[in-house]
């Protein structure tokens, strides 16, 4: 059973790993395995605990991103009305960008997630795909092209990732089946996908958050009654965790896009290299 320490604690560190580049699931069982806290994943309690802090990081992300929100959801209905998508229509553009980059992600959640967890459970292996995550970031920096840059805009945002084409939008989502393992970022992933198709880092960063809010949120609501099954201390667990991890999910937001307004992924790579190393030696020793 986790503790409320350990809930909050982990909590603390979803909610930042969730969104910066370096992998939420593989901090959180590397975490556990050098503090030799003996938690069952598999556990009813654990996995209450997991889909609240995970739907606490959706919604602080719908939330922030409100406004794109509503007018993508007004795009998608708009087009579903008129029965096309007009070529001036951003929204209803980029609305369906989204839905076509998260259907790779969803089956794949849905057929591989259980083994690909059964699997890669330990901190050697989370450490080693940690290395992978900082070779692929890296990877994805020397070979971007030159974006164009952004503007403050929202419409201007919104609009360069709306001319993204079908294919672009299913290449950057399928790349998120790579956090199945981990160690590897579903953000990284994203991002590394929309870099390389020519989006500046601040354009990939709010695409790969508009992505990942559905696919997180959708999972985490699936299990969402399960939580209040469990009762008691599991509930109060939950609860704790979740306020935590929407606690620095907000301000990983807030300073990521700040970030990448003039910043690149070089030291998230040398990040996740370094403590890669750093974990296997500590577990060597």
């Amino acid at each position: 059973m986790l503790t409320v320490s350990q809930a909050v604690i982990l909590g603390f560190l979803q909610g930042l790993t969730e969104l910066f580049p370096i992998s939420s699931l593989g901090h959180s069982i590397i975490l556990t395995g050098l503090f030799g806290w003996k938690i069952d994943r598999n556990a009813a309690d654990v996995l209450g605990f997991l889909v609240a802090t995970h739907l606490a990081t959706a919604l602080t992300l719908f939330f922030f991103y409100w406004n794109d929100w509503l007018l993508i959801i007004k795009g998608i209905f708009r087009s579903l009305s008129v029965r096309e998508i007009a070529p001036a229509d951003t929204y209803a553009k980029l609305g369906w960008l989204l839905v076509v980059g998260t259907i790779p992600v969803g089956l794949a959640g849905l057929i591989f997630e259980k083994q690909a967890k059964q699997f890669f459970t330990l901190p050697v292996q989370a450490a080693w795909f940690l290395i992978l995550n900082g070779a692929v970031l890296f990877a994805a920096e020397m070979l971007r092209r030159r974006a164009k840059g952004s503007t403050e805009t929202l419409e201007g945002a919104d609009g360069r990732l709306a001319k993204l084409t079908w294919g672009q939008s299913l290449k950057i989502g399928s790349l998120q089946i790579l956090a199945l393992f981990p160690g590897i970022s579903r953000t990284g992933a994203a991002m590394t996908g929309g870099i390389l198709n020519d989006l500046s880092h601040e354009d990939a960063l709010r695409f790969s958050f508009l992505l990942a809010t559905p696919v997180i949120g959708a999972a985490a609501l699936l299990e969402l009654p399960g939580i209040f099954a469990l009762g008691g201390s599991a509930v109060i667990n939950a609860a704790a965790g979740a306020a935590a991890a929407a606690l620095t999910a907000y301000l990983s937001v807030k300073f990521l896009i700040r970030y990448f307004k003039t910043r690149t992924l070089i030291p998230f790579a040398a990040y996740c290299a370094l403590a890669g190393i750093l974990v296997l030696a500590l577990l060597r020793r």
